[in-house]
């Protein structure tokens, strides 16, 4: 149906705020989220699952604890359950996410940058 198509960069420019993940649809149990971001993130994991990024613009550091994992245009990396990680973005970065419905943006860490799933206009 017409009405199911999303186009991804119409919904990326929708986004006003960093940090903040908007739905842009769901498969089964799981939610496709896009967001836009920007400075440093905060340590955090997600205990019962992996969590896939995409970058669709921009680069992306994913740091872990042993490493840091760079993301250009067009990347995926999956931090695996568990694992703490903290995203951080120098400039600008749009980007995709792919993770079950409920998943907070913060996984265990909460704090001032947990945000509610926003919906897409």
């Amino acid at each position: 149906m017409a009405d199911d198509v999303r186009n991804l960069r119409e919904a990326l420019s929708a986004i006003e705020d960093y940090w903040q993940p908007h739905r842009l649809t769901s498969i089964n149990d799981y939610d496709v989220k896009v967001v836009k971001l920007q400075g440093e993130f905060v340590w955090h994991t997600h205990p019962d699952t992996d969590e896939l990024f995409m970058v669709v613009r921009g680069q992306l550091t994913i740091q872990l604890r042993d490493r840091d994992v760079i993301l250009n245009p067009n990347d995926v990396f999956v931090v695996p359950r568990g694992i703490e990680h903290c995203p951080k973005a120098e400039e600008e970065v749009h980007a995709i996410l792919f993770e079950p419905m409920g998943t907070v943006n913060t996984g265990d860490a909460g704090g001032e940058l947990t945000s509610e799933l926003r919906e897409l206009d």
